[in-house]
């Protein structure tokens, strides 16, 4: 009786302490995900060209202030081209300043520009909107925008807000971009898509699509070795890894920086991802 109750005590200590960790020590720090995007598409003007991913900060879970603060100083120290928001910036269920964001999304330095698109906790959309707004980012909820660097051929990104509306009508301006260009039109050289849940994907034409960005799945929140992810959201059921290969698309999918609505994280720090867009 006595080693069974010394084998309790050690098993509900571990367990006890396994959850301290994942509260209040594996929701803590910053990891940087660098990958190397190649793709033959990409010419010299744009060779090398750095975006930054951030997702699922949810304000006010396991990020305020002092953390974002610290985010955007990582940011800028890796001085990107572009940086973006895949949703989830906010959350119905936290409470959150909206001056504090803003200050500190404003500081974000990014060459040729900011971009954002909703997430489902993205609630009151008119805070969100405000937000994304006065940060200096551009909204791109089904919407696109034409980058130049160096160069007359244009990248275009665009954009997937998160709604209830049919997927044709949320890509409905980029489509009709796509469709009334001419022969002789310089097209855009290369294509990318924000989406704030990955399984979206699977109502694409990926064919449009050279790197799609996606958020949402928190890659499960809380992982264990071997087994992985014990749980994604809906809309991150099929694809909530790091990583696929889609046909000829990529889809990159950030593991996030704040929590939802278990505040835990284990085998999964906070994190933002780098891109190296390259042709070689």
């Amino acid at each position: 009786m006595k080693k069974v109750i010394i084998i309790l005590v050690i098993i509900i200590l571990a367990i006890s302490l396994c959850l301290l960790y994942s509260r209040f020590i594996a929701t803590k720090g910053l990891k940087v995900k660098e990958y190397k995007v190649v793709n033959s598409k990409i010419t010299d003007s744009y060779h090398g060209l750095k975006i930054i991913h951030l997702t699922d900060i949810h304000y006010g879970s396991t990020v305020n202030e002092k953390e974002l603060n610290n985010i955007v100083d990582k940011v800028n120290e890796i001085q990107p081209d572009i940086v973006v928001m895949t949703g989830d910036l906010i959350d119905e269920r936290l409470s959150y300043d909206k001056d504090i964001i803003i200050n500190c999304l404003s500081k974000i330095e990014a060459k040729l520009g900011k971009f954002a698109v909703s997430g489902n906790h993205d609630i009151p959309l008119d805070d969100y909107n405000y937000i994304v707004k006065e940060s200096g980012f551009t909204s791109l909820d089904n919407k696109y925008e034409l980058i130049y660097s160096k160069s007359n051929e244009p990248i275009i990104i665009s954009g997937i807000g998160y709604s209830d509306e049919d997927i044709g009508i949320k890509t409905e301006q980029f489509d009709k971009y796509i469709s009334e260009l001419k022969t002789d039109d310089i097209k855009p050289i290369y294509s990318i898509l924000l989406v704030h849940e990955p399984d979206t994907v699977d109502n694409l034409d990926l064919n449009k699509y050279d790197l799609i960005l996606a958020g949402h799945s928190h890659a499960g929140q809380v992982r264990l070795p071997i087994i992985g992810k014990l749980y994604t959201p809906e809309g991150a059921k099929k694809y909530y890894d790091e990583y696929y290969k889609i046909n000829n698309t990529d889809l990159y999918i950030s593991s996030g920086l704040g929590t939802s609505l278990y505040r835990f994280r284990l085998f999964n720090k906070p994190s933002f991802n780098f891109y190296r867009i390259t042709n070689k």
